[in-house]
């Protein structure tokens, strides 16, 4: 049984909740907080499997007791949200940098249209996490930082690597950490633009643009259809929409079918820059679940394309980078903080040619 401790400051929520959860035979609600303090004290009363997570409490908000419990009792937490504004969005991530898994936006209510839907999603988003092997957060006086690098970047070898004109980028469960790791790491004047698409439930791509524009200092967009690419600007894939390029640096936009049951795919993103860029480009594969990128990953490799997977022991469920690497998709495989030196190692190699073709 999967022992699962819910928080939120709503009596009838809460119910909600466990009415939801409790329904599966394989979840077994422990527990109910009604805020962060709570909480901190439930986790360490009854050590649940999975926590639910509510954002905006009374006494202590779902960030500071997510970050409380991941540098005391780390254990899987899954945000669960209602409600949704600007100044959620911002705690929400907070949440995810201190160790947070995962955001689910809560079900409506019985009778709701999407109410099955969701509630399956929230059943099955707890089942997974509680499969996921989390480690303690140590408190830090100053800025949060992920993921220890394990892997050192060695440099591309020689004659393996054209210019580099793009950076596509796909990730799913664990990939908001990630992509904040490398972005943070990339300086200001990178020369290429960066694509992104990032599985996440509806209604919060906007707050992790915002966050991670916010916290790396680079420009951070949601993708329309027919922008013109920038170099240094990071494109993210909107809610229900495929994301690829055409030639001559724009954004498309497709709201065909799911590929991988997925929209946005990350096989249609990758796809689409090994045809337009080939090899031009650089295709990277973050920690998520499933297939979604794999093969396409080894298309472009196929086509002389530099291509990199997330390393096991940084990735939350190394799912996507996993099947890449059985897949002989990926040339190289390292940790977040690798990756981000190795497009600026990259990119340096292309920004040098420039300088000596000027001469």
């Amino acid at each position: 049984m999967i022992k699962v401790l819910i928080v939120d400051d709503s009596p009838v929520v809460r119910d909600f909740l466990v009415h939801i959860l409790g329904s599966d035979g394989e979840i077994q609600v422990i527990g109910t907080a009604n805020n962060g303090k709570e909480a901190i004290e439930a986790v360490e009363r009854s050590k649940p499997d999975v926590i639910t997570m509510d954002i905006t409490m009374p006494k202590m908000n779902g960030f500071d007791a997510t970050r409380s419990i991941m540098e005391t009792h780390a254990t899987p937490i899954v945000i669960v949200t209602g409600t949704y504004d600007t100044k959620e969005a911002a705690t929400i991530f907070r949440a995810i940098e201190a160790g947070a898994l995962a955001i689910v936006p809560r079900p409506e209510g019985i009778g709701h249209p999407g109410h099955e839907a969701a509630a399956d999603q929230l059943i099955w988003t707890v089942k997974l996490m509680s499969e996921v092997k989390v480690v303690r957060r140590w408190p830090r006086p100053g800025r949060e930082t992920a993921i220890p690098a394990v892997t050192p970047w060695t440099g591309v070898e020689p004659g393996k690597m054209a210019d580099i004109r793009i950076v596509a980028i796909g990730a799913s469960t664990g990939g908001p950490l990630a992509l904040l790791t490398i972005l943070s790491e990339l300086p200001k004047d990178f020369p290429v633009p960066v694509l992104v698409t990032q599985h996440m439930a509806a209604g919060f791509i906007q707050g992790l643009a915002e966050w991670l524009g916010n916290r790396s200092g680079i420009p951070v967009h949601v993708a329309t259809h027919g922008e013109h690419l920038l170099p240094g600007h990071i494109y993210v894939a909107p809610d229900g929409s495929h994301m690829g390029v055409r030639i001559g640096g724009q954004i498309i936009l497709d709201n065909g079918e799911p590929e991988n049951g997925l929209r946005p795919s990350v096989s249609y993103l990758l796809r689409s820059v090994a045809h337009v860029y080939g090899p031009n480009a650089v295709g990277v594969l973050l920690s998520g679940m499933g297939q979604d990128g794999a093969e396409e990953l080894k298309l472009l490799k196929k086509k002389g394309a530099v291509t990199i997977a997330q390393d096991k022991e940084s990735s939350v469920i190394h799912g996507m980078p996993g099947q890449a690497i059985k897949l002989d998709a990926a040339m190289y495989v390292l940790p977040p903080e690798e990756i981000a030196t190795a497009l600026i190692d990259m990119v340096n190699k292309k920004k040098r040619r420039m300088v000596n073709d000027a001469r």
